[in-house]
């Protein structure tokens, strides 16, 4: 199977990363489609804001619209179905016995990459684009770079192809993550970002804060919150 060098898939959950990495992704290929997940996720208000978010993301530079391709949103409730967390059931967020987060659903991230990899050979595309980090986040295993470096070589063989896994917030904080969205599209995609994605574990879009909507207490908030003050103070010193 050949796929395309100049198509990309992103990964488009609706949130501030994949809004940033499918900014990313429209500035560097002709031809970028997105792929979101149903998984019974307690914040589906996600998959309710992802159109909107999507299209606005695509309007901030003159070019990218015209780039900007299908979106596919597909079923994997099957993880709802068996996972025990607290993005698949209305428990307390809490720090697990595992050392990790309730949040952390098993095999979400891996089962993502297999389907859109399923997808990606269907379009013939090369290019799937993850916001996965291991350098500023909530500690789940399966955003490590080895990880998706792992899963790379696995769909390749499996599929007899040459998809490459791009993750460019991979090596970055959430403060850098808010920059580069700035250096992509300015102050308009930034703005985009903190009024059209959504974040929150909570699934809460009536509290309005400086960084976006959300509850303000869940990790993904304070992640949030913490990389867009840090960003600001960044921002001011340069100017300054």
């Amino acid at each position: 199977m050949t796929t395309d060098d100049s198509k990309a898939l992103v990964l488009f959950s609706g949130g501030q990363d994949s809004a940033t990495c499918l900014a990313w992704a429209l500035n560097r290929f002709a031809h970028v489609e997105t792929v979101g997940f149903d998984y019974g996720q307690r914040h589906r208000i996600e998959l309710d804001i992802r159109p909107q978010a999507r299209n606005a993301v695509a309007a901030v530079m003159p070019d990218w619209a015209s780039r900007l391709g299908d979106d596919h949103v597909l079923d994997a409730g099957l993880l709802g179905a068996i996972s025990d967390t607290a993005l698949t059931r209305d428990v307390e967020i809490t720090m697990g016995e595992n050392g990790l987060p309730t949040t952390f659903v098993p095999g979400r991230n891996l089962l993502f990459f297999t389907l859109a990899g399923a997808l990606a050979y269907r379009r013939g595309i090369r290019h799937i684009v993850s916001g996965v980090c291991e350098t500023d986040y909530s500690g789940y295993p399966d955003c490590r770079d080895e990880t998706v470096k792992a899963m790379e070589h696995a769909l390749n063989l499996g599929m007899d192809t040459d998809f490459m896994l791009d993750t460019p917030l991979m090596w970055i904080d959430k403060a850098a993550t808010w920059g580069l969205a700035n250096d992509l599209g300015g102050a308009k995609l930034v703005d985009v970002i903190i009024e059209e994605t959504h974040t929150c574990y909570e699934g809460d879009r009536t509290h309005r804060h400086s960084w976006g909507y959300g509850c303000g207490k869940c990790p993904a908030c304070e992640l949030r919150a913490k990389g867009f003050s840090t960003y600001q103070t960044a921002k001011a010193t340069v100017h300054g």
